[in-house]
């Protein structure tokens, strides 16, 4: 996993590395239609469980509802939006363990789907990937972000892509002429945009997962893409002071004002749409943002604009992470949920949706209906990846970095300790 680095078309590679040793083994017996003890009866009544916010919920629905006329089903569709990797993983765990849970679920790839694979809950669709050709409609590299052990134990449909999503009327009245080509010209950009009564970068500290996005980005140019990947790893120390230097950067932001007053508590799904009611001038956001900030708020994108978040390292990197559906090897249902599945990564139903990142052949963003989606893919689609934090680690781990990441900024931890505190998490996850 070191000394590499990542396209669109291989950084989910480091996912796939990060779970290899989970022990998974691919299930014995697989069929179709999924026998063995503990199934739950069949019937025409299934149940998706999404993280989808109000902005998406209605295209999912959509092609649910018409998946459902086609094919005498009625699929639930229950979603706990907000909370990302911080409520959502537990709920479906409970579910789960409580012996029920949903026929099927959206989930990240890397540490947060891997907890799945190897319990077993999610059940084995190689069977599923041959029949419906899934291996040649779905960019490889992305399968091999849902791939555990070797068992294909999720289908992928999307690859994001992070990156800095701004508000052009803002940065030109801070006298801001051209994105930032460096991180020097970045923090410059911010203290013109404060100079002129604008806050910069939009991101919120409520659950932990967004405000992140900063300083995964801030570790990413102090520490460069072969360190960075070794610390995610644990195969580094991070008591050492290329960390110090990303906390140091870290609370430097927070105190010059460079994020919104109280980050810590405000809650993504507000903040995140910020950039675009004009209350800061960007915010760190994946292709999505333009479906459920600018077009969900009926804005022009020509008013918008995306640049990659300089890091002053080579190869420049930004964050990146793979999202797809499992279906819970319980479910007396998975031929249906598996034909559902297959009519959602159907090109029209992913173009319908309005997924700006989709791994599915055919269903590349338009640029007529998404154009900055597309500009994004054109310039950057070929740059590198780093996994984003949050799915680098697992659950514990990265709860473990929120309440650091808290601590940091409320003031309570330096830098320093923060970066042994870190080293103290992750050692221990890597022993295990």
């Amino acid at each position: 996993m070191t000394g590499r680095s990542y396209t669109r078309r291989g950084f989910l590679a480091l996912s796939s590395v990060a779970v290899t040793g989970l022990g998974v083994t691919a299930c014995t017996g697989a069929s179709l239609s999924g026998g063995g003890g503990g199934t739950a009866p069949a019937s025409n009544k299934l149940r998706l469980f999404t993280y989808e916010d109000d902005s998406t919920i209605g295209t999912l629905k959509a092609q649910v509802k018409k998946f459902d006329e086609q094919n005498g089903t009625t699929t639930t569709v229950d979603s706990l939006p907000g909370s990302g990797a911080a409520q959502y993983p537990d709920k479906l765990r409970t579910e789960l363990l409580g012996g029920s849970g949903p026929d099927i679920w959206r989930i990240w790839g890397g540490q947060l789907g891997a907890p799945f694979a190897k319990a077993k809950q999610a059940a084995d669709l190689a069977p599923y990937y041959q029949k419906y050709g899934w291996d040649s409609s779905i960019n490889t590299a992305a399968i091999a972000g849902m791939t555990f052990g070797g068992v294909k134990a999720g289908v992928p449909f999307t690859a994001r892509a992070l990156g800095a999503w701004y508000n052009k009327e803002l940065l030109a009245k801070a006298g801001v002429d051209d994105v930032p080509k460096t991180y020097a010209e970045l923090e410059e950009m911010n203290e013109k945009l404060v100079a002129a009564g604008i806050t910069p970068c939009g991101l919120g500290g409520k659950y932990g997962w967004h405000i992140m996005r900063l300083f995964e980005y801030l570790l990413e140019h102090t520490a460069g893409p072969d360190l960075h990947d070794k610390l995610l790893a644990g195969q580094e120390s991070w008591a050492r002071p290329e960390v110090v230097e990303a906390f140091t950067l870290f609370k430097k932001w927070q105190d010059e004002k460079w994020l919104p007053e109280g980050a810590l508590g405000l809650d993504p799904a507000d903040v995140g749409n910020w950039y675009v009611q004009g209350k800061v001038a960007y915010d760190i956001e994946g292709q999505w943002t333009e479906t459920t900030a600018i077009l969900a708020a009926k804005k022009d994108p020509k008013d918008f604009g995306n640049f990659q978040l300089p890091t002053d390292q080579s190869p420049a990197r930004h964050s990146g992470f793979v999202e797809g559906y499992m279906i819970n090897a319980r479910s007396g249902n998975k031929d249906k949920v598996a034909a559902l599945l297959d009519f959602l990564l159907k090109p029209e139903s992913q173009k319908a949706m309005q997924i700006g990142s989709s791994t599915v052949k055919g269903a590349e963003p338009d640029p007529k209906e998404m154009p900055l989606s597309a500009e994004w893919a054109e310039k950057y689609d070929a740059s590198p990846f780093y996994t984003i934090q949050d799915q680098a680690f697992p659950k514990k781990e990265s709860d473990q970095y929120f309440s650091v990441q808290s601590d940091l900024l409320q003031g309570a931890m330096t830098p320093a300790a923060a970066a042994k505190k870190m080293q103290e998490i992750v050692s221990a996850w890597a022993r295990n």
